[in-house]
């Protein structure tokens, strides 16, 4: 129980930072191209409040954590309200919306990698441990939901991506699965075909960051 507790406290913060920060992106994205639907909402903030969902955000991730022995985590946020027909050119627009919140986690992720890397040469003190310690956390966490929010699958990141990528006529096709898409995810990850994408790519991100 407490080593438990101590991995909670540990991820705590960054995934919090994580999913906020992933959030707003999206909403101050969507108002530097048009839609000010997020902006109206108060969702253009770093105010974790306004993006946790108490179930989505904090109890699931969390208790998956811990069902995964630390090795995965699922869970959201409140949805970013985002009206595509108000972007000045929507299918273009809602490529560089939707990229915005796995940018943010890059972003996060290379942050903490510069804490990490610029605490390890300080003396192994308690302070000093604990810090490191969340620094790698939040790598793990913001490459984890960045990869996973990459997965090219409506409703998720990717999937608007892409859908944005493809030809008018593919890209409608495409986007006929959304209603299904939570329901197709849910499968892969419960079959464990989601590793199947996830393993190597996340394993890729750690290479190139010359993480074991």
């Amino acid at each position: 129980m407490d080593e438990i507790i101590r991995n909670i406290t540990i991820f705590a913060i960054p995934l919090i930072f994580a999913i906020t920060v992933h959030e707003a992106a999206h909403a101050y994205a969507a108002k530097y191209f048009g839609d000010n639907t997020a902006y109206m909402l108060g969702r253009v903030t770093l105010n974790p409040v306004k993006h946790i969902d108490p179930i989505w955000t904090i109890l699931m991730p969390i208790v998956i954590l811990i069902l995964s022995a630390f090795t995965f985590t699922f869970g959201g946020a409140k949805p970013v309200p985002i009206n595509s027909l108000a972007l000045r050119n929507p299918k273009r627009d809602m490529i560089w919306v939707a990229a915005a919140g796995p940018g943010a986690n890059l972003l996060m992720l290379l942050g903490w990698f510069g804490i990490a890397t610029f605490f390890a040469t300080f003396s192994p003190t308690a302070p000093v441990i604990f810090i490191v310690l969340v620094a790698k956390a939040g790598i793990f966490v913001n490459a984890l939901l960045m990869v996973f929010n990459l997965f090219p699958l409506l409703p998720l990141d990717g999937g608007r991506i892409l859908e944005g990528l493809l030809p008018n006529r593919i890209a409608y096709q495409f986007s006929r699965l959304e209603p299904y898409g939570m329901f197709i995810l849910v499968a892969l990850i419960l079959s464990g075909a989601m590793t199947y994408f996830m393993t190597p790519t996340m394993s890729a991100v750690y290479r190139i960051l010359g993480l074991k």
